[in-house]
C-alpha cells in the first residue's frame, strides 16, 4: 500500500539524495523526482533505478531555458527512457527578460511537441506568471496527463484548464497563503495532487520532503472540511487514474 504520492519534488538537490531515497522507498512514498535540466537527469535517473516508489522526470526548468536551451537535443535523446517530465514550463513574470521569455517559449512548445508526439508521458508543470499561455500551449487534446505544480493564478484560468483535464498538486506553502487556500479551496475532489517541492520549501523550519506530505494533507483537510483519510484516499485516487492513463493521440 502507497502511504502517500509526492507528484514534485527535488531528488539531486539535497545533501544526501541517496540516504532520502532509501527513506522514501522504505515508508512506501510513492514520488516522481524531477530534474532541472537533462544533464543532470542522468544523476536521477541512475540512482532510481530498480526502486519501487520513486520516478525519475526529465525536465528543463524554465528559469534555465535561455542559459541551457543547447541541451533541447539532448532531452529529445532522453525522452524514451521515462514517462515523466518536468520540470518543465514558463516563468513570464515581470522581470524577466525578453530573450528569456523567447527562450522559454521555444524551449517549451518544443518539449509539448515532442511529448505530444511520443504519447502517454506525465507532464509537472510550472506555470508562475504564465499561466493562461501555458494552459493554452499544452491545449485540451494533450495525449496524456498535465499537473499544475503551485499553481498560483486565477480561477478562471482554473477552470480552464480543469475542462482540459489537467490536475493541480498542492504543496504545504499554498496551504499557508490566502491565495493558496483559495485555490485548493476550488480544487475538485477529482483533479486533487500533493507534491512537496523540496527542497525549496521549509515546514516548520525543517526542509519539505516526500516524508512529510501527511502534514499537507493535515493542512489541506483543514481547509476544506473533510477528513484526512478521505482527502488521502481522493489524492491516491488521481494519482492512479493519471498512472493507468492510455491517453494516446
Amino acid at each position: 500500500m502507497i502511504n502517500a504520492i509526492d507528484t514534485h519534488f527535488h531528488l539531486d538537490l539535497y545533501p544526501r539524495p541517496a540516504d532520502l531515497l532509501a527513506d522514501i522507498e522504505n515508508n512506501r512514498i510513492y514520488a516522481i523526482a524531477v530534474t532541472n535540466t537533462p544533464s543532470v537527469y542522468h544523476f536521477t535517473q541512475k540512482i532510481c533505478e530498480n526502486k519501487k516508489y520513486v520516478r525519475p522526470a526529465l525536465g528543463l526548468h524554465p528559469e534555465l531555458a535561455e542559459e541551457r536551451y543547447r541541451e533541447l537535443g539532448q532531452f529529445e535523446d532522453l525522452l524514451k527512457t521515462t514517462r515523466y517530465i518536468g520540470e518543465i514550463g514558463l516563468d513570464l513574470i515581470n522581470r524577466c527578460p525578453d530573450s528569456s521569455k523567447t527562450a522559454q517559449t521555444k524551449v517549451f512548445q518544443k518539449i509539448i511537441d515532442l511529448c505530444a508526439t511520443e504519447g502517454n508521458k506525465v507532464l509537472t508543470v510550472h506555470s508562475r506568471g504564465s499561466e493562461s499561455e501555458v494552459i493554452e500551449r499544452i491545449g485540451k487534446n494533450y495525449p496524456g496527463k498535465v499537473i499544475l505544480h503551485w499553481y498560483s493564478g486565477s480561477l478562471k484560468n482554473m477552470e480552464l484548464a480543469l475542462s482540459y483535464g489537467f490536475y493541480f498538486s498542492v504543496n504545504s506553502s499554498m496551504c499557508r497563503s490566502k491565495n493558496g487556500r483559495k485555490i485548493i479551496q476550488s480544487i475538485p475532489d477529482s483533479r486533487l495532487l500533493t507534491e512537496s517541492d523540496g527542497p525549496f520549501i521549509t515546514n516548520k523550519s525543517m526542509v519539505n520532503s516526500p516524508l512529510n506530505i501527511d502534514h499537507t494533507i493535515a493542512h489541506i483537510s483543514e481547509i476544506v472540511k473533510k477528513p484526512s483519510q478521505e482527502v488521502s484516499k481522493s489524492i491516491y485516487e488521481n494519482f492512479k487514474a493519471v498512472l493507468e492513463s492510455k491517453n494516446l493521440r
